[in-house]
């Protein structure tokens, strides 16, 4: 089986609203519930786990029953870093589950298809991570006042999420930066610790996260040029 860890537990600071950036509305829905509909959509996932800031597990329960959500789910805890709630997530996917999908609760434009890519090149290779090709030029500073360096477009990927793997690979790429002391903010940083290549899935079509107020508008955009899938 397949499953899927959403993780909804950030505080989302740079959005500024009083409203969790998860709950502000776009097409007529939560940002969280057009995530969630897409992994409930998706056939190759067999149960999904959302990760949460306690307080909010009811919350999120009933928003499952407000939009006819069927696919079985669990709620889990977050933790005070995003590889910690990742980890507490793993706690609770099913024993049967040999590949999970990780995916930000704010990219509400993943797509079915680009999770069961994610999926077939983890059940292949271990590890995989949807990604885009960079178009801007790319320069390194070291100061943030002066470029420091020219870095090579074609050789950079803008790596995205879902960031899928087989199961017992990311527990054990995920304890092992436990063991270091180190706290990623990338799942596939992690494999990096103990080895495992990671493989690119290209992402054709936009799937931007939700993380400033800007992002509102162009995000709702692209859900009603989609034609609005999930209008309420």
């Amino acid at each position: 089986m397949n499953s899927a860890i959403i993780v909804a537990a950030g505080k989302g600071k740079r959005m500024g609203a009083n409203t969790g950036k998860l709950f502000l509305e776009l097409a007529g829905r939560p940002v969280i519930a057009h995530t969630w509909q897409q992994f409930e959509q998706a056939d190759c996932i067999g149960e999904i786990v959302l990760v949460v800031r306690d307080g909010l597990q009811s919350t999120f329960a009933e928003l499952g029953a407000k939009y006819g959500f069927k696919k079985p789910f669990r709620v889990a805890a977050g933790g005070a870093e995003r590889q910690d709630s990742v980890w507490n997530g793993l706690q609770v996917i099913s024993p049967q589950a040999t590949l999970v999908a990780i995916h930000d609760g704010a990219r509400p434009m993943v797509t079915p298809e680009l999770i069961a890519a994610t999926l077939a090149a983890a059940r292949e290779s271990g590890a995989a991570v949807a990604a885009q090709r960079v178009t801007d030029t790319i320069k390194e500073s070291e100061d943030g006042l002066t470029i420091t360096r020219h870095l090579e477009r074609a050789r950079l990927w803008a790596v995205q999420t879902p960031q899928t793997f087989q199961v017992d690979l990311i527990r054990r790429a995920i304890t092992a930066a436990r063991e270091q002391g180190l706290s990623l903010t990338d799942d596939t940083a992690a494999c990096q610790l103990i080895g495992q290549p990671v493989r690119l899935v290209l992402c054709a079509i936009p799937n931007p996260k939700v993380t400033v107020p800007a992002d509102l508008p162009y995000v709702e955009r692209l859900l009603q040029e989609q034609g609005g899938k999930m209008r309420g």
